[in-house]
């Protein structure tokens, strides 16, 4: 009986949605009209914000130190890479190379393209995918 619970509970936590990481905080704060549809221009308003409140010296340009400040403005960028944002690889962003770079939120559950992300998608983002692992192939009718 023991085995058989074990085994059953293995499989409802192997069976069960693993939470997304980019959803651990919740959603992006960045959902201006807060409609729960997230969208590009949206993110680039966002973006254009925390850009200008990190840019300390009013230059236009992000430093290292600088881009601190957007690591800590948004759990979503706690891990950001400089390098990904500075396209020429100067040691600088540009508020253009910040902005214009899309949201991973957007490229990970926009499934459709529209620069939206809908609540729909999202939850057909977290969906399970059915079984992992090797797909048995069908038997024909002589094996």
């Amino acid at each position: 009986m023991g085995l058989l619970l074990t085994g059953t509970a293995l499989a409802l936590a192997q069976s069960a949605p693993r939470p997304d990481p980019m959803l651990n905080n919740g959603p992006p704060i960045w959902d201006a009209n807060h409609d729960g549809v997230f969208t590009c221009d949206e993110w680039k308003k966002y973006a254009d914000r925390i850009f200008t409140s990190a840019d300390r010296d009013r230059d236009g340009k992000l430093d290292p130190a600088e881009f601190e400040a957007i690591r800590k403005a948004d759990a979503m960028l706690a891990d950001a890479d400089f390098g990904y944002f500075d396209e020429d690889q100067d040691g600088k962003i540009t508020r253009k190379e910040f902005v214009e770079k899309p949201s991973a939120f957007i490229l990970r559950f926009d499934r459709n393209g529209d620069c939206r992300v809908t609540p729909d998608e999202i939850k057909a983002a977290m969906a399970p995918k059915g079984p992992q692992g090797p797909v048995e192939r069908p038997r024909d009718r002589f094996h």
